[in-house]
């Protein structure tokens, strides 16, 4: 058998489980819109990355955020949606249909690659009831943000279609290339914002990194305001240092997602933070209180 008739054998495997699970009860707990009652206010739809709290098996760390009393974790893939499942945790940024941070959009040699992995990942999204799936521009390996901006739309063209007919958005994460991802491509809001005008589609959007951002620009609520039509997810975390995103740190979260709000904003915003305290579970803590405005 072929490694595609593999691969989509794999694929078939995962839709079915994943359907059995969407027929469940939990899955009506699975949208911004359900809010159990809980001592938070309600206003911020609070996630965390899983990879930061690695540390944690997948279950540990959904059991973690219910004794918080948010619902939700980021960057998760479809080997592990049954468990979030398991306890009523939605998936709020999928990932897995990527190649790599570094291989991305803006190179046309990844591109059916890239498709093909969208084209088979938007399904089992559907079946397991998500909406968001990250992508990531690449480095640019000496090529110049036009010929990158071309090229990511020449690519993006072709899956956007089915994104749109399954009611998928897909965000491109702007990171920093100052300090942890030297090269990447999409690591200044001005060029992601062109990059979604040039796509025109309500199922294109950006993953504006507050950590990321700061690095490579700052002004951070001014470029929330001016942008926010572009931006459809956030991730926190402590600048230098990308750790906690108290005291010890530049940024003041609290008129940071004041900010957001004041936007319209209905999306998640993920801690991405890696955790420094002994505590780590009480930093989550924390940090979702500090930024539930």
């Amino acid at each position: 058998m072929s490694n595609d008739q593999n691969r989509r054998s794999a694929i078939k495997n995962i839709l079915a489980g994943s359907a059995a699970v969407a027929a469940s009860p939990l899955l009506n707990s699975f949208s911004p819109e359900h809010k159990k009652e809980t001592k938070l206010k309600g206003n911020i739809n609070h996630s965390v990355c899983q990879w930061t709290y690695g540390f944690l098996s997948v279950e540990e760390l959904c059991k973690a955020v219910k004794d918080i009393g948010f619902n939700a974790i980021d960057l998760v893939g479809p080997k592990d949606w049954p468990t979030l499942q398991k306890y009523g945790i939605y998936s709020s940024m999928c990932n897995g249909s990527e190649i790599s941070l570094t291989e991305g959009w803006n190179h046309t040699q990844y591109h059916q690659t890239l498709i093909s992995k969208l084209t088979d990942y938007i399904p089992l999204m559907v079946a397991a009831g998500y909406k968001d799936v990250i992508c990531f521009s690449g480095s640019r390996n000496g090529m110049d943000d036009y010929t990158g901006l071309d090229n990511c739309v020449q690519g993006l063209q072709k899956v956007l279609p089915l994104a749109e007919k399954n009611g998928i958005t897909i965000h491109m994460e702007l990171l920093n290339s100052k300090i942890d991802h030297k090269d990447y491509m999409c690591d200044k809001s001005a060029w992601g914002a062109e990059l979604c005008k040039r796509l025109g589609s309500e199922n294109f959007k950006l993953l504006y990194d507050i950590y990321h951002m700061q690095i490579d620009e700052g002004d951070v609520i001014r470029t929330i305001q001016n942008n926010h039509q572009y931006f459809g997810h956030y991730h926190t975390g402590g600048v230098p240092g990308r750790h906690e995103i108290d005291e010890s740190q530049e940024l003041y979260y609290p008129a940071i997602m004041k900010a957001i709000l004041a936007t319209g904003y209905k999306g998640y915003v993920a801690q991405e933070f890696i955790p420094a305290a002994i505590d780590k579970v009480a930093s989550l803590k924390k940090a979702v209180m500090l930024c539930d405005v």
